[in-house]
C-alpha cells in the first residue's frame, strides 16, 4: 500500500531570519540624508516580515553609512542595478503611503528647479508623523458626497467678462490658467470658494494658498459656507502637530478634497487635483525661508504642469512674474472693464496733481500729513465712516539721527541703529538699540559731539498719537506695529492706524484713506521697492468705499512717479507690465534666471569655479553682505560673509540651476567645510 503524499509546508523565516519577499524584494528608498552628494535613491532589500507594510509611500528605517536614518519608500521592484549585496529595509516606522508618486515626483522637480535636494523638500512637504492620530479609526472615503455646483457657476464672476468661462473650464476638466486682478472691495475668498465648488463638483480636488493666517481664516469661513464644511482642510502650522497631522491625513486619503493652508500647503496631497490657487503672490510670506527656498506660485505653476490641473494665480494686483506667465501666453488675464472698475474703485488723491492744491498748502510737499489729508480725514469723520492710516513703520521712532551733521544714530556696543520707543506718562523714552535692546543713555554723536537727536522715520506709534491730538474728540485705534491686530471695525467714525497688512476691514467700508510716508516706501534700495508699495496700496485702498459714495485715498507721494500713477488710475496690471519691461532692460529677474551665492570668500570662489556654468552666464560681484546675516552651517556672521549673483536668460535656467547642483555635489564629496548657500531667482537679489 502505497504511503500517502504528505503536504508541502513552507518553512516559516525564524524571529531573526531573514528571508527577501517573494514578490517586489527591491525597494527603491529616499534616504533622509541631505548631503548632496547623495541626493538619490537607494535600493534596499525588503525582508518577508515587512512585505505588507513596506508599501510605496511608507516612512521606514534603514541602515545608511553606519547608522541608521529615516526614510521613503519611492518604488517596489524585482530587479536592482547595485552589483553588490542589499542592505535590509530595518524598519516600517508606518505603513501609511504618507509619500504618493506624484507628490514624489513633484518634489523631485521642485529640488531640482532650485538647484536643492530632495530630501530637503521632503521636509516642507510632509509634516511630522503622529502616531496616535494614525491609529484613530478610519472613516470610508466614499462618503462623504460631491457638493452640487451652482446653476449660476458664481455669480460675482460675471464682473470680469473671463470669469465664467475659467468656471466653465473647471466644471469640464479643462486645465485652464489664468491671472486674476480682483476688483476693489472684491469678496475674493468667496470668488475662490466657489472655483473651488466648481472644481469638486467637477470630480476633482483643489489646493489654495494665502501668505497669512488673517487670509486662512477668513477663506476657511468662505469655503465651509459655499462648499460645505466637511469638504475642507485648513492646514496651519499653528494648529498643533497632532490636528495638523489629522487634517494632513483626511486630505491624503481622500476624506477632505479642498485643502487650503499657507505656504506648505502646497505640497498638500489633494488626490487628482482639478484647481491650484496663490492668493497675493507678491506677499514674501509665499517664499520659504529653508533650504531649498521655493516661492509658492513656483510649486504651483510646476504642479500644474505635472498634474494637468488648472492655475489661477490671484491678487488684488499683479507681480511680474505674473505678467510674464500672461505675456508667454501660457495664462490669461481676467480682468474686470474699466468702466466697472471706475465704478468701483475709491478717487485717488496724489500731490502736486492740482496745482490749486499747492497753492492752498505751499508745504504740503514736506509735510508728513499734508492738509489735503486731513480735509479728506474730516470729510470721512463728518460723514460718520471711519479713516484709515496706513503707517509702513512699526514702533515709535524706530530711526533716529543726528540733529545737526545728520549722522545715522547708532548703538556703541553693537553699532546697531538706534530708535526711540514709547514713553511711559510724561516722561520721554531714552534712544535704545534696536538690535541688543541697550538703551543709549548720554548719546553723544561720534561724528560732531552733539547731544541732539532728530527722526528720521516716525512709527505707526507715534503717527496714532499725532492723529489723536488732531482729532481729540475721535476714536484712535491701532492695528499691527506692536498693537494687536484688529479683524474688522465698526462703521463708526473712527481713525485707525495700521501697518501694512494689518488693516482691519470696516463695517461698509471706509470713508478715506490716508496712505503715508510713500516717498520712503519707494527709496528703499530692493527690486521689489515699487511693486511691494504698490501692493502695500493697493491693499488699503480696496478697503474704501466706492469713489461714487464718496470714498477717497490720499497717497502721500508725487503724483509723477509710476507707482502713484497706477494707483489714481487703478491700473494694477499696467505697472506690473511697465516693471517687466524695466527689468527686461536692466537684465534683471523675472526677465532673466538668477542665482545668489552666499558664503565666505574662498568658498565662492571654489563653488562658482567648480560649477560648470552655461556659456551665456553672467557673474556678478561678490559684494559684501550685510552684517548679521546668517550664513547655512553657521551662527551668525558679521564678518567676511559675501554674495555672488549669476544670471542667465531664462531659456538656460535648467542648466544654471543643474550646474549648481553639480557643484555643490562635488563639494559635498570632497566635504568640504564652509558651505555656501544657494537661492535661485530670490524674492530680493539686491
Amino acid at each position: 500500500m502505497p504511503t500517502p503524499a504528505r503536504p508541502v509546508v513552507e518553512k516559516a523565516p525564524k524571529h531573526n531570519e531573514r528571508l527577501p519577499a517573494e514578490r517586489d524584494s527591491v525597494a527603491s528608498v529616499a534616504v533622509d540624508v541631505p548631503l548632496p552628494h547623495l541626493d538619490r535613491p537607494f535600493d534596499y532589500r525588503v525582508p518577508v516580515q515587512l512585505d505588507e507594510t513596506a508599501v510605496v509611500g511608507a516612512r521606514v528605517r534603514v541602515r545608511f553609512a553606519g547608522r541608521v536614518v529615516d526614510g521613503y519608500v519611492l518604488a517596489r521592484s524585482d530587479t536592482t542595478e547595485h552589483d553588490g549585496r542589499l542592505q535590509w529595509l530595518e524598519k516600517v516606522v508606518s505603513p501609511e503611503p504618507v509619500l504618493s508618486p506624484e507628490l514624489a515626483a513633484l518634489c523631485r522637480t521642485v529640488a531640482d528647479r532650485y538647484a536643492g535636494t530632495l530630501a530637503d523638500v521632503l521636509r516642507l512637504a510632509l509634516p511630522p508623523r503622529h502616531a496616535r492620530v494614525e491609529k484613530e479609526p478610519r472613516p470610508d472615503a466614499g462618503s462623504v458626497p460631491v457638493p452640487a455646483a451652482a446653476p449660476d457657476g458664481g455669480p460675482g464672476w460675471a464682473a470680469y467678462p473671463r470669469g465664467p468661462a475659467f468656471l466653465e473650464a473647471l466644471s469640464g476638466q479643462r486645465p485652464a490658467h489664468a491671472v486674476w486682478q480682483a476688483l476693489p472691495g472684491e469678496d475674493w475668498a468667496r470668488r475662490l470658494a466657489e472655483a473651488a465648488r466648481a472644481t469638486l463638483a467637477a470630480g476633482r480636488g483643489a489646493v489654495i494658498v494665502v501668505p497669512d493666517r488673517r487670509d486662512l481664516d477668513r477663506l476657511d469661513a468662505a469655503c465651509r459656507e459655499v462648499v460645505g464644511e466637511e469638504h475642507v482642510a485648513a492646514l496651519a502650522a499653528d494648529l498643533g502637530p497632532a490636528e495638523r497631522y489629522r487634517r494632513w491625513l483626511a486630505v491624503s486619503r481622500g476624506r477632505r478634497r479642498l485643502a487650503i493652508g499657507t505656504r506648505a500647503a502646497a505640497f498638500a496631497p489633494v488626490p487628482d487635483p482639478g484647481l491650484l490657487v496663490v492668493w497675493d503672490d507678491g506677499d514674501d510670506s509665499h517664499t520659504e525661508p529653508r533650504a531649498p527656498y521655493p516661492h509658492t506660485r513656483d510649486v504651483l505653476v510646476a504642479r500644474a504642469h505635472t498634474s494637468g490641473a488648472a492655475l489661477l494665480v490671484a491678487g488684488i494686483t499683479r507681480t511680474a512674474e505674473a505678467e510674464v506667465l500672461v505675456r508667454s501666453g501660457w495664462a490669461h488675464p481676467v480682468v474686470a472693464e474699466r468702466t466697472t472698475v471706475r465704478e468701483r474703485a475709491p478717487r485717488v488723491t496724489a500731490l502736486g496733481e492740482d496745482e490749486r492744491q499747492l497753492l492752498r498748502d505751499p508745504t504740503a510737499r514736506a509735510a508728513r500729513i499734508p492738509s489735503v489729508a486731513f480735509e479728506a480725514a474730516r470729510a470721512a469723520l463728518g460723514a460718520g465712516r471711519p479713516v484709515l492710516v496706513q503707517v509702513p513703520r512699526r514702533g515709535y521712532l524706530p530711526a533716529i539721527a543726528c540733529a545737526q551733521c545728520r549722522e545715522p544714530a547708532r548703538c556703541r556696543h553693537c553699532h546697531g541703529p538706534l530708535g526711540i520707543p514709547a514713553g511711559t506718562g510724561d516722561a520721554p523714552a531714552p534712544p535704545t538699540c534696536r538690535w541688543c535692546g541697550r538703551p543709549a543713555t548720554n548719546y553723544r554723536c561720534p561724528a560732531c559731539a552733539s547731544p541732539r537727536l532728530r527722526a528720521t522715520v516716525v512709527g505707526a506709534g507715534r503717527t496714532a498719537e499725532e492723529l489723536g491730538r488732531a482729532f481729540p474728540q475721535t476714536v484712535v485705534r491701532s492695528s499691527g506695529g506692536g498693537a494687536t491686530i484688529l479683524e474688522t471695525v465698526d462703521a463708526a467714525p473712527a481713525v485707525v492706524v495700521a501697518t501694512p497688512g494689518a488693516e482691519p476691514a470696516a463695517a461698509g467700508g471706509y470713508g478715506a484713506a490716508l496712505l503715508l510716508d510713500g516717498a520712503a516706501l519707494l527709496a528703499r534700495p530692493e527690486l521689489r521697492a515699487a511693486e511691494d508699495t504698490v501692493r502695500r496700496w493697493f491693499a488699503a485702498a480696496s478697503l474704501v468705499r466706492p469713489g461714487p459714495d464718496g470714498g477717497r485715498v490720499v497717497v502721500v507721494a508725487e503724483s509723477n512717479l509710476p507707482a502713484v500713477q497706477a494707483l489714481v488710475r487703478w491700473d494694477p496690471a499696467g505697472h506690473a507690465g511697465a516693471e517687466l519691461d524695466a527689468r527686461t532692460e536692466l537684465g534683471l529677474p523675472p526677465a532673466v534666471r538668477m542665482a545668489a551665492l552666499d558664503g565666505e570668500p574662498a568658498a565662492l570662489r571654489d563653488l562658482v569655479e567648480t560649477a560648470r556654468l552655461p556659456d551665456t552666464a553672467d557673474v556678478l560681484g561678490p559684494v559684501e553682505l550685510p552684517p548679521g546675516t546668517r550664513l547655512p552651517g553657521a551662527e551668525e556672521r558679521t564678518e567676511r560673509a559675501e554674495r555672488t549673483l549669476v544670471r542667465v536668460p531664462r531659456p538656460a535656467g535648467r542648466d544654471l540651476a543643474r550646474a549648481l547642483q553639480e557643484a555643490q555635489s562635488i563639494r559635498g564629496a570632497r566635504r568640504e567645510r564652509e558651505p555656501v548657500r544657494v537661492l535661485l531667482d530670490p524674492h530680493d537679489p539686491l
